[in-house]
């Protein structure tokens, strides 16, 4: 069967001329210049990109970057030949008797341009530039909408605002109580701290808490049709109050776009806007000193120079929001943490430590939504509570610490749960 479907069927008509053909070696019918994968990848280009020699040259000589487009500006930079390249190719005469290959001839007519390359270099800064700038924007007005976003949600607040009166009632009688405020840190180890059951954790029962107080404040203020008229009225203000915390992540969306962001590489980004523009500048200069300014050249440099103008004006833009953007997140890590100066290797770590915590209180409101909805009991029983609130809580020696030590005398007190406290 194999024979069958896979035989080679060798032609009958005539045997193969098994004489040895005498193969010329390629450069010697064309001046090889260029490495030979080189050249092989810059005619494969040239075919792709479907473009005469004589409309790059003039796109190069105008200085139109939207002639060539960044895909053709990225390639021809690629194409860039090295020193000992360009020597040959400008040495090369066009009486030889040995002419070059298509990408040899390429390069050659790109290099009758005056600083062809630097020209392309220009080119595809500006080509780049309006997206780059499209993207610093969006970048630093996600910062600023994330700092709001903090600041403001009552939610967030009120979240902070449970825990640390959750911890000091834990901690009440030693060293770790009475505290004014706690790190944003300890959001994250408060699924660390288990009660007796080994299950239930200190934000599970922060979260319920929360549920029943939301979902009773709405209950009280607007008339909804019943979410099941067989659920009893604590299992529907419950299932309320877990749409309002479980919507938390959502409202924080932008926290979590900025969490990330790197600092650095946002600044980095915006030096090189500018570091370009007085690049461009410089090959003007360099182009208008060695090539006088006949038609050619001026053609070029009243391209670059009308778009140095717009673009000085827009990076001053962009440096200026940039400025405006470091400040509200200084201004708001050190709302959170005191002293931003701690941060200042990680000016954006707030987020990162909040998109974290958006995370497990995810996980842990579909856990408790869970609970809820296997049961109408209260759940008393899954998230004990002291029966006597003048009693102290016992602490245990074993559990993390949940609050750091806190020095001084004035004593944190909130009478309003919608009350918000900075943390």
């Amino acid at each position: 069967m194999i024979e069958t479907l896979f035989v080679v069927n060798t032609p009958s008509s005539k045997p193969k001329d098994m004489t040895p053909r005498s193969v010329l070696p390629y450069s010697t019918q064309e001046n090889r210049v260029l490495d030979p994968k080189k050249s092989q990848n810059i005619a494969i280009l040239l075919r792709a990109l479907n473009v005469t020699i004589e409309e790059v040259c003039e796109a190069l000589l105008e200085g139109n970057a939207d002639m060539l487009g960044t895909e053709l500006l990225e390639s021809l930079q690629k194409m860039a030949p090295t020193k000992e390249e360009e020597r040959k190719l400008k040495d090369y005469k066009d009486d030889s008797p040995v002419k070059l290959g298509p990408a040899e001839k390429f390069l050659k007519a790109v290099l009758d341009v005056p600083f062809a390359f630097r020209r392309v270099d220009a080119m595809l800064y500006i080509a780049n530039f309006e997206s780059e700038v499209d993207y610093l924007k969006k970048s630093f007005t996600t910062l600023e909408a994330a700092c709001e976003e903090l600041r403001n949600s009552r939610m967030f607040l009120k979240l902070l605002e449970a825990v640390l009166k959750t911890g000091n009632r834990m901690n009440v009688g030693t060293n770790r109580g009475d505290a004014h405020a706690f790190k944003l840190d300890t959001l994250l180890k408060l699924v660390d701290v288990k009660g007796a059951d080994g299950k239930t954790t200190l934000l599970h029962f922060v979260v319920q808490e929360i549920i029943k107080s939301e979902g009773a404040r709405l209950s009280g203020k607007t008339q909804q049709a019943p979410l099941n008229p067989n659920l009893s009225e604590d299992a529907k203000c419950r299932k309320l109050g877990l749409q309002v915390v479980s919507s938390l992540s959502s409202e924080l969306a932008n926290v979590k776009k900025a969490a990330t962001m790197d600092s650095d590489v946002l600044s980095g980004d915006v030096n090189k806007l500018s570091l370009g523009i007085g690049n461009i500048g410089e090959i003007v200069r360099l182009i208008e000193s060695l090539t006088g300014s006949d038609g050619s050249s001026a053609r070029f440099s009243d391209s670059m120079n009308r778009f140095i103008k717009m673009a000085e004006e827009e990076i001053f833009r962009i440096q200026a929001q940039e400025s405006v953007a470091k400040s509200l997140v200084k201004e708001i890590t050190e709302y959170f943490h005191g002293d931003s100066a701690k941060e200042e290797a990680h000016p954006f770590r707030i987020f990162m430590v909040v998109r974290d915590f958006l995370a497990i209180l995810d996980r842990v409101c579909k856990e408790v939504g869970s609970i809820n909805e296997r049961t109408i009991v209260s759940s008393a029983h899954r998230f004990p509570v002291p029966v006597n609130p003048l009693l102290p809580v016992p602490v245990n020696p074993m559990l993390p610490q949940v609050l750091p030590p806190f020095q001084g005398n004035k004593r944190y007190d909130s009478s309003d749960d919608d009350e918000c406290l900075s943390p």
